[in-house]
């Protein structure tokens, strides 16, 4: 059961209500996320922030909807996986290239290096090793890219954690199943 009920523009004033009009005018209505994040117009605000700044970085879409993916198997967070999933689709990423991208099965090499890089990130906490390092170096990766795969993470870091604290309601037409082996 949903432990913060999503706030909407209409039960809602000042800054709450500016931010969950620009999310309903950009999204055509408010996600169950933002409208429990909105509960603190500060959270919403760096959510919205952080989230707009990285899409402006280099990556291409379709990899930070993969490293949202790995990230959010990773934490278990079937809001997320989702949300991801259906975003994935609208980028017209196939179902087989979705459910790989939250395994170990490999998309393309240069995909699968960062995607084994986003997984040491998770599972270690930050510490990656200087061979994770490397690896993602020699998959042609620089370290602006490097910064920003590091910045998408810690972006669903933030949704994957809210989520399993909030128990935010699904509201994407596509809700991901936990795969048979869950890592």
């Amino acid at each position: 059961m949903t432990r913060l009920t999503p706030l909407t523009p209409e039960n809602t004033s000042g800054k709450t209500k500016e931010l969950l009009e620009a999310v309903k005018k950009k999204f055509g209505k408010v996600p169950n996320i933002a409208g429990a994040m909105a509960h603190s117009p500060a959270l919403l605000e760096g959510y919205l922030n952080l989230s707009g700044a990285v899409s402006g970085g280099t990556l291409d879409a379709k990899l930070r909807e993969f490293i949202a993916l790995a990230t959010a198997e990773r934490n278990e967070c079937y809001y997320c996986l989702s949300a991801h999933s259906t975003m994935g689709k609208m980028l017209g990423i196939n179902e087989e290239t979705l459910l790989k991208s939250r395994t170990e099965e490999s998309i393309d090499p240069r995909t699968d290096a960062a995607l084994t890089f986003v997984r040491a990130i998770v599972d270690k906490k930050g510490k990656v090793s200087d061979d994770d390092f490397a690896t993602v170096k020699e998959a042609g990766y620089n370290e602006q890219a490097i910064a920003e795969i590091f910045a998408n993470v810690s972006l669903n870091l933030l949704t994957n954690y809210f989520n399993e604290l909030a128990r935010t309601e699904i509201d994407s037409p596509v809700k991901a199943q936990p795969l048979k082996a869950t890592v």
